[in-house]
């Protein structure tokens, strides 16, 4: 009985105590934490950041982080709505905006996000066709970023981005995608050459138009391309010589030989 009465008065005692009770009472949050304060289990209010001082036994506290939080969707086994098998992964980026919800309403908001965001990215690209997942990816994602929050709202989580990273295509769909845009590059390509000629083709009727009503300038191309020809390495070259040009020269020997006759 002397020692306990000695202990009690023992400064040395007081001294732990009070660091003890110092080291449970006061607490330091960074700018980006708050505190979820219990009273004797019922809640009592949000503290920090900063210095906060809690009773010992009688208050207990919950750290919660304010950052924005980027989680990775693990990949999943999708089925579009034209039957084709796809794994898809994402990211999702949110942060708590309500401490006090994200630790009463929901146990775990962490997993529960995680878990939510996994069956929402089924559901939605599971309701859009492949076409659609592969060009429209920025309203799949706002469609995805709409759903997870308004159903995470409740545990005061605020998601403000979801982004698909990654589309694993079966090896047989790569292929075939393959040949369907190398069908679409040689359609084009048809496509281009076709409307080339038709140009040319029209270029060529307006050049044909202008040399019938000038024959001078038929005679002038004739002789420009034998020009053309002759400039080549070439040892023997075969001109066929067109009736036209040397027409004048045939009604100049007619227009002669019928002088004399009259």
């Amino acid at each position: 009985m002397a020692d306990l009465l000695y202990l009690l008065t023992s400064p040395l005692v007081w001294v732990v105590l009070a660091v003890l009770f110092l080291w449970s009472a006061v607490k330091v949050l960074r700018e980006y934490d708050r505190a979820v304060v219990f009273q004797l289990g019922r809640f009592w209010k949000v503290k920090g950041p900063g210095l906060i001082l809690l009773i010992p036994m009688i208050q207990k506290m919950v750290r919660v982080s304010l950052r924005l939080v980027a989680m990775d969707v693990p990949t999943q086994d999708v089925i579009t709505r034209d039957n084709v098998s796809v794994k898809v992964n994402a990211v999702v980026y949110f942060r708590v905006v309500d401490p006090q919800q994200a630790i009463i309403n929901v146990e775990d908001y962490l997993f529960a996000t995680s878990q939510l965001a996994q069956t929402t990215l089924r559901s939605v690209l599971g309701s859009a066709e492949l076409d659609e997942l592969l060009s429209e990816r920025e309203s799949i994602n706002r469609r995805l970023q709409e759903i997870l929050d308004r159903q995470t709202d409740v545990w005061g989580v605020k998601v403000s981005m979801v982004e698909v990273k990654h589309v694993d295509l079966p090896q047989e769909m790569q292929r075939a995608m393959a040949r369907q845009a190398e069908s679409e590059r040689e359609r084009r390509a048809k496509v281009i050459h076709a409307e080339g000629e038709f140009q040319a083709s029209q270029r060529l009727s307006e050049a044909a138009q202008i040399m019938a009503g000038h024959p001078i300038a038929l005679q002038l191309r004739y002789l420009q391309t034998l020009t053309e020809m002759t400039s080549e390495k070439s040892s023997t070259v075969v001109v066929p010589l067109p009736l036209e040009l040397i027409k004048p020269f045939l009604e100049r020997e007619d227009g002669g030989a019928a002088g004399p006759a009259a």
